[in-house]
C-alpha cells in the first residue's frame, strides 16, 4: 500500500539522509533521476551537497552493500530480499548482498523489561525465574535473551526493538515514493519494476515483524517433522508470546558453519550435510512449505547429528501444480532437455510474455551445451538454476517470489552441503524427489481427486448456465444488451489509411486541374497571357504547386 505523496513532507530530513548516502557511495544516477521530482516538491535543499569522492577501489556491488548497511534496517532487509532475486539483480550484486550484516548494538535491558511488561501485562519476575541481562544476539529488528521459566524450562526470548515498526514504516513510505518516481522516469534502466519490488518487500517485512506469524510457522514445521528423529523443531510458548515477543525452547548446539567445533564434538559433517539437505528437499517437494533462509548460521547441530533450524520468519509456499512443474524443470536441467525446460517455464508462468521465443531457446541451448559433457554427479544444481534465472532476468521474465525463495533455499543448502562434505552430490539427493513427482502424476487416487474437482466445476457450470442465459435474454428483450468492441494497436493503420486516401484525393485534383487546363488552352477562351488563356495557365500553376506539395509530403515520410 503506497503513501499519498503529501505524506512524505514529514520525512524531508530522512529523504536528505538517504540521498546523501546514495551520493556518498556513487549512486548519483539514481539521485539525478529523482532530483527533478523531489526538487519540485521540496525545493533545492532536498538534494544534499556531494561530499568526498567515491572509493573507486570498491565495486558497484560492494558500494551498494555498504550503502544498505548505513541506510538502516529497512534497507538491509530489502537488500537481503533482493539477494534472493536472481531474476531482478545481476549475480554479482546478488552475491554481494548476501553478505549484508544484520548485527547492531543491543538496546538497553531496561527497555527489554518494559516491552515484556507492556506485552504480557506482568512483571518479568512473575514469569521468569531468571532472565539474562546480556543478549546472545542483536539484530536490526530484534534481539535475543536467554531465560528460565518459573516451571523450569530453558527458553530464549526474541524481543522486538522499540519503535522499529515506526522507523521501518517511514522508510517504506519513502521507498514507495522513490519507486514511483524511478518507474516513471528511469524506464527500467536502474531496476525493473521497482514499485512491485517495494510492494513485495512491504508484505515480507511486515510478516517478519509479526512474531506470532513466526510462531505459527514453527508450530507448523513441528507438526510436519514430528515423526522425524533427525530434526528438532523448538517448542513455542504461546501463553507468553505476542506479536513483539516470542518465547521458545533454548537450543544448545553448535552452528553448522562452525566446522572446528563440529569436529571437536565428534559430530559427523557428512551426515549433517545429508540431513540438512533432506530437511529442505522434503519441505519443498513433499510439503510445499519451506524454510526460506537455511543459511549455516540458522542451522544448529545437536548431539547425534540432529538438525535444529532457527529463525522461521521467512518461509515459502508452493502449491501442488507448481511442485509438479518444478519437478519438470529440474528433470530438464538434470537431463539437459531444453524442450522440457521451456515447457516448464511456460507452465510456471515465467516465459509467457517473451518477445522473442527463438532468442530464449537459443540462450537455453547455449546453456545446455556448456554442461552437456559434464557427468551428472559433478553438476551443481544451484549453479544450473542460477544460470536459468539469469537468463530469465536478461529476457525480463517475471519470476514469482515463492520460486525465488525456493531457489535461494536450494542454493544455500547446497552450499552448506559442499562446505561440510566436499564430495556432496546434490543431483543424487534431488533425483528421488523428481522421480516421486513424476510417478505421482499417475497416482489413481490423485487422478480421481482431480476428476471429482473437474466434475464439480462442470456441475456448477451447468447449474449456473440457465440463470446466465436468462439474464442475457432479459437484457436483449429490454434492448440493454451491449457488445463492446476493443481494438489494440490499430491507430497507426488508421492513420496510414487516412494519409493514403488524402494523397489519392490530392492526385485526383491535380490530374483534374491538368486535364481541365488543357481543355481551356484548346478553346482559347477568356483573357490571354503571352498568347495563352489566363485561366489555363492558372490551372497549370495551381496543379504544379499542389504536385510539389504532394511530392514533398511523400519525400518527408520516406515512402
Amino acid at each position: 500500500m503506497f503513501p499519498k505523496i503529501g505524506r512524505t513532507y514529514r520525512h524531508i530530513q530522512r529523504y536528505r539522509q538517504i540521498l546523501g548516502i546514495l551520493l556518498k557511495y556513487g549512486f548519483s544516477e539514481v539521485v539525478d533521476i529523482v532530483r527533478k521530482d523531489l526538487v519540485g516538491r521540496f525545493g533545492n535543499k532536498i538534494i544534499p551537497l556531494l561530499g568526498k569522492g567515491v572509493d573507486t577501489s570498491m565495486s558497484r556491488a560492494e558500494r551498494l552493500r555498504f550503502a544498505a548497511e548505513e541506510l538502516g534496517p529497512a534497507f538491509v532487509k530489502l537488500g537481503q530480499i533482493l539477494s534472493m532475486r536472481y531474476d531482478i539483480v545481476p549475480a554479482d550484486i546478488g552475491n554481494e548482498l548476501q553478505k549484508l550484516q544484520d548485527e547492531v548494538t543491543p538496546f538497553p535491558f531496561e527497555q527489554v523489561q518494559n516491552i515484556i511488561e507492556q506485552e504480557l501485562h506482568q512483571n518479568p519476575d512473575d514469569i521468569f525465574k531468571s532472565l539474562d541481562v546480556e543478549p546472545i544476539a542483536a539484530a536490526s529488528i530484534a534481539q535475543v535473551h536467554r531465560a528460565t521459566l518459573l516451571t523450569g524450562e530453558q527458553v530464549v526470548l526474541k524481543v522486538q526493538r522499540p519503535e522499529i515498526r515506526a522507523i521501518i514504516d517511514v522508510d517504506l513510505e519513502i521507498l514507495a515514493d522513490l519507486a514511483v518516481i524511478l518507474e516513471r522516469h528511469s524506464k527500467n534502466t536502474v531496476i525493473s519494476n521497482p514499485t512491485a519490488i517495494v510492494a513485495e518487500f512491504n508484505r515480507s517485512i511486515h510478516r517478519e515483524l509479526d512474531f506470532l506469524s513466526e510462531g505459527r510457522n514453527i508450530q507448523r514445521f513441528g507438526r510436519l517433522f514430528v515423526d522425524d528423529p533427525t530434526v528438532h523443531i523448538p517448542t513455542i510458548y504461546p501463553n507468553v508470546s505476542t506479536s513483539r515477543l516470542l518465547v521458545m525452547d533454548y537450543i544448545d548446539g553448535v552452528k553448522a558453519s562452525n566446522l572446528e567445533e563440529i569436529e571437536n564434538r565428534g559430530l559427523d559433517s557428512t551426515i549433517i550435510a545429508l540431513r540438512g539437505t533432506q530437511f529442505i528437499l522434503r519441505q519443498i517437494f513433499e510439503f510445499g512449505f519451506f524454510h526460506a533462509d537455511p543459511h549455516p548460521g540458522n542451522i544448529m547441530v545437536l548431539d547425534d547429528n540432529i538438525i535444529a533450524p532457527l529463525d522461521y520468519g521467512m518461509v515459502g509456499i508452493l502449491d501442488e501444480s507448481t511442485i509438479d512443474e518444478l519437478g519438470n524443470l529440474l528433470t530438464g536441467v538434470v537431463h539437459k532437455d531444453i524442450r522440457r525446460i521451456v515447457k516448464a517455464l511456460n507452465f510456471l508462468g515465467i516465459a509467457k510474455n517473451i518477445k522473442d521465443n527463438n532468442v530464449l531457446q537459443a540462450d537455453l541451448s547455449d546453456f545446455i551445451g556448456r554442461y552437456y559433457e559434464i557427468p551428472l554427479k559433478q553438476l551443481q544444481v544451484s549453479m544450473l538454476l542460477k544460470e536459468i534465472f539469469e537468463i530469465a532476468r536478461i529476457h525480463q521474465m517475471v519470476i514469482p517470489a515463492n520460486l525465488s525463495l525456493m531457489l535461494k533455499a536450494l542454493v544455500t543448502i547446497e552450499g552448506l552441503g559442499r562446505t561440510l562434505y566436499p564430495d556432496f552430490d546434490m543431483v543424487s539427493e534431488v533425483r528421488p524427489y523428481i522421480k516421486r513427482i513424476m510417478l505421482r502424476r499417475y497416482d489413481p487416487r490423485r487422478k480421481i481427486r482431480r476428476l471429482s474437482v473437474l466434475l464439480d466445476d462442470f456441475y456448477r457450470l451447468f447449474e449456473e448456465f440457465p440463470y446466465g442465459l436468462r439474464g442475457i435474454l432479459d437484457k436483449l428483450e429490454r434492448g440493454e444488451l451491449k457488445v463492446r468492441f476493443e481494438h489494440h494497436n490499430l491507430e497507426n493503420i488508421a492513420k496510414e489509411f487516412n494519409r493514403s486516401s488524402n494523397r489519392i484525393s490530392a492526385a485526383l485534383i491535380i490530374a483534374s486541374l491538368i486535364i481541365g487546363s488543357s481543355l481551356v488552352l484548346q478553346v482559347s477562351m477568356g483573357p490571354n497571357l503571352f498568347g495563352f488563356p489566363l485561366l489555363g495557365i492558372a490551372g497549370y500553376l495551381l496543379a504544379s504547386i499542389l504536385g510539389l506539395i504532394l511530392l514533398w509530403s511523400i519525400f518527408r515520410s520516406k515512402e
